[in-house]
């Protein structure tokens, strides 16, 4: 008997338990969500072995032939017998204090007495038979595993590994597609599959601008709009619709007072609103049923809230800077947002016209109206008629 079937035999001694951090690089530990959490109760000594000769494909063998994630490249009991002389095919002919060598947790007196390993398929598509035709080793994937005892998660592969050889320019990396779906789980409407049960797959955070952290509702987009078709990976229209058509209101937008506090933001930039919301159909909607507009219904005519100051500021003289003549040349797209041509026409037109006659022009206006009604008479006939004497004036 070899020294090493001695040693499995020699009842009572366990394998040595040490494991040595000998990562495959590339930052934190590998994802769970990719490589969900497994339980090995093995013992097992990898740099031991290696000394003794022992290459991957003695305990791997399916490490050359595997297409797939779903057929494990895990360990082969049979090469254990081989070389330990055991024989896990008829286990009552084994000594019981010689399963502590290899299982941990192992009791004697238990009617389980072998704790089972539990090794989930990764969340990934991977073919060992294609790398390992091209010469990819293992100790490129999994780092240099023949120095440590037993390994760890960090053996697993990383991305940016991965990267390394699809990642390249189209020219370079030959058959290795650079697509996500090629390594990542898909939908059936061919985008990445992004949920799971344990938690929900995210950018890492050597991509840079594209991780989801706390402030990325505010740089999401720029992203979207250097490569929308990055996004589009994972998202489809309607995951920016529910944010964008305001079916959910994201609190880093809108806190939750937002709604006393929105009328400032409003007049300070009423453009930056527009971009999501619609005053005719959105503002003006809820001004009119909470009544805070001219036009608001009747039944809440009494409570009706304030969205001007007093008439005797925003609309008689003297004028001041809250004036609504003021206010309209300032920032005309805010007074739009809730009024129409009608309502300035209520006041300025021209009594034949329909108005009331008051002048909307400054001090001099008649010495230059010829040359602003041969640029564009139309603004002139929404409070003048044609054949109004005062426009004969400016021909």
């Amino acid at each position: 008997m070899s020294g090493d079937r001695a040693l499995a035999r020699a009842g009572g001694v366990v394998a040595p338990a040490k494991q040595v951090s000998s990562s495959v690089g590339g930052g934190s530990s590998p994802s769970e969500l990719i490589f969900p959490a497994r339980t090995i109760p093995i013992r097992f000594d990898h740099a031991a072995h290696h000394q003794r000769g022992a290459t991957c494909l003695h305990c791997h063998p399916s490490a050359k032939t595997s297409d797939s994630t779903a057929k494990r490249v895990g360990w082969s009991v049979a090469a254990c017998d081989r070389c330990h002389g055991t024989n896990h095919r008829d286990l009552a002919a084994e000594q019981p204090t010689e399963c502590a060598f290899c299982h941990e947790g192992y009791e004697a007196n238990e009617a389980n007495r072998v704790r089972r390993s539990v090794v989930p398929s990764a969340r990934l598509h991977f073919n060992h038979r294609v790398h390992a035709a091209r010469n990819i080793g293992c100790a490129q994937c999994h780092g240099a595993v023949q120095t440590v005892g037993k390994t760890s998660r960090d053996h697993l592969p990383r991305m940016q590994k991965c990267l390394t050889c699809h990642g390249l320019p189209d020219g370079s990396r030959g058959d290795a597609k650079a697509g996500c779906p090629t390594c990542h789980l898909t939908t059936a409407s061919g985008r990445l599959q992004t949920s799971f049960p344990s938690g929900k797959l995210l950018p890492p955070r050597w991509m840079g601008a594209v991780e989801h952290g706390p402030d990325f509702v505010h740089t999401h987009a720029v992203v979207a709009a250097n490569d929308s078709r990055f996004c589009a990976r994972c998202h489809s229209e309607a995951d920016c619709l529910r944010c964008h058509d305001g079916r959910e209101r994201p609190r880093q937008v809108h806190p939750n007072d937002y709604l006393s506090m929105h009328a400032v933001a409003a007049k300070q930039s009423a453009q930056r609103c527009n971009s999501c919301h619609h005053h005719e159909s959105f503002c003006k909607n809820c001004h009119l049923r909470a009544g805070v507009t001219l036009t608001g219904p009747g039944w809440n005519r009494a409570h009706r809230g304030r969205v001007h100051p007093p008439a005797a500021i925003f609309v008689s003289t003297p004028i001041t800077g809250r004036h609504h003549s003021v206010e309209a040349r300032r920032n005309l797209p805010a007074c739009v947002g809730c009024h129409g041509e009608r309502d300035c026409v209520g006041c300025h037109a021209t009594r034949g016209g329909g108005g009331i006659g008051v002048n909307p022009h400054p001090a001099g206006f008649s010495s230059r109206c010829a040359s602003a009604l041969a640029r564009n008479p139309r603004p002139c006939f929404v409070c003048h008629d044609p054949d109004d004497a005062l426009i004969f004036r400016c021909r």
